[in-house]
């Protein structure tokens, strides 16, 4: 496939670079620094900010699928919407975080943290990104979020999924390794199992 990704260079970003370079794949790496990026086979590096909408459409162009790995409190979901529809790419996916998941107690993961005291600067603008996009009816979009904890670790290829309910193993830890979270995504991309669905992968 020929796929677009923004966030190339992030943590989550990188990752999903490595996997869908792995298996085959054409990607145009996104980031708004692309000397970032070392030459590698398959791999077309750009410059591209989503503040840009025409510019951003532009590069969108021509790609079977666009994936969006980057931080909501940075960048304006409308923003990214709007270079999708003016794009034509109408596959994609969004990375969202873990907050807006719902936890055994039924309250979101948001408001699990909050009441600890921890707000991560991206929790909540991804909440309200999530909340624009399944909106959405003229995109075939996905999106997908993290386990509570997300660090690298081991690409193991086993680990379970889940629609809108955070994952936990039988000892409460919610957790997947950044490999293991490129493999699902790339999963989904290859085979769609979540059209207009948010879903989520741990272990």
């Amino acid at each position: 496939m020929n796929i677009v990704l923004a966030g190339a260079t992030g943590n989550i970003g990188s990752r999903i670079l490595d996997e869908a370079l792995q298996r085959g794949h054409r990607v145009t790496g996104l980031t708004r620094d692309p000397a970032k990026l070392a030459q590698r086979s398959g791999l077309q590096a750009k410059k591209a900010s989503t503040a840009e909408v025409s510019a951003f459409a532009d590069v969108l162009k021509g790609h079977d699928a666009a994936i969006l790995s980057i931080k909501w409190n940075e960048n304006d979901v409308h923003q990214v919407l709007d270079a999708l529809r003016k794009s034509g790419v109408k596959r994609c996916l969004f990375v969202i975080g873990a907050g807006s998941l719902l936890r055994k107690d039924g309250r979101t993961h948001f408001d699990h943290m909050a009441e600890k005291g921890i707000q991560p600067p991206t929790s909540k603008p991804a909440a309200l990104a999530l909340a624009e996009v399944q909106k959405v009816a003229d995109l075939d979009w996905t999106a997908i979020s993290p386990p509570a904890s997300i660090q690298p670790g081991q690409r193991t290829a086993k680990f379970r999924l889940s629609l809108d309910d955070l994952i936990e193993d039988d000892k409460g830890q919610s957790e997947i390794s950044r490999e293991d979270f490129a493999i699902a995504i790339m999963d989904e991309i290859e085979k769609p199992r979540h059209i207009r669905r948010r879903f989520t992968a741990g272990y």
